[in-house]
């Protein structure tokens, strides 16, 4: 008898140590955490809905009028002085109202850190008829992304660009006009539907 007791102590000893199936050390368990916390990251950010301007208006901007604020991006002014076209008079021209070209510091600091190549573009960015404007994103930051923030939050600019992909990125923004250069001339994209003067076709 007392073999058979010594023989079970001895087995007792041996046994391995389970770990329970909700033990945070198991890989499962940290995936489906993980899976439960993205869940409801998504849920939060489908209940965040975006707030629309008092401005807009069903598809149109009562906040754009004259005098329109145009934020000119680096390559619309380079464009702009190979096609020799005066920014202000061709705005004017294209508008038909008075305009008021807006510089942001990004851009500034883009035409800066491009060297002496863009000199007479930065020249005339310097020009006092055109507004400076401070960045709304923090220093440093892309000239795209900036311009695309202050057209989003204030909803009182047409952006003037001739880049392809700040014009795909401009366009998902509701009543924001686009200028770009076309047969050596400025052209406004959406601006009928964007200032309310006609209905869409």
């Amino acid at each position: 008898m007392a073999k058979g007791k010594k023989f079970r102590a001895a087995k007792v000893k041996n046994v391995k140590k389970v770990l329970a199936a909700k033990d945070p050390r198991l890989k499962s368990t940290q995936d489906k955490l993980a899976k439960k916390e993205a869940k409801r990251q998504a849920a939060a950010q489908a209940r965040n809905v975006e707030q629309v301007p008092t401005s807009m208006f069903f598809a149109h901007n009562d906040a754009l009028g004259p005098p329109f604020h145009v934020l000119i991006d680096t390559n619309f002014i380079n464009f702009s002085i190979k096609n020799k076209i005066d920014v202000v008079k061709g705005m004017t021209d294209c508008l038909l109202a008075k305009c008021i070209p807006v510089v942001l510091d990004s851009v500034m600091a883009e035409l800066e850190k491009l060297g002496s190549k863009y000199r007479v573009a930065l020249r005339l960015a310097k020009d006092p008829r055109f507004m400076r404007m401070a960045s709304y994103l923090k220093k440093g930051t892309y000239a795209d992304d900036d311009i695309v923030e202050h057209a989003r939050v204030h909803r009182c600019f047409i952006v003037a660009t001739c880049d392809k992909d700040l014009k795909r990125r401009l366009r998902k923004i509701p009543g924001v006009p686009i200028m770009y250069i076309q047969a050596r001339k400025y052209t406004i994209e959406r601006m009928p539907e964007a200032y309310g003067l006609m209905p869409k076709t």
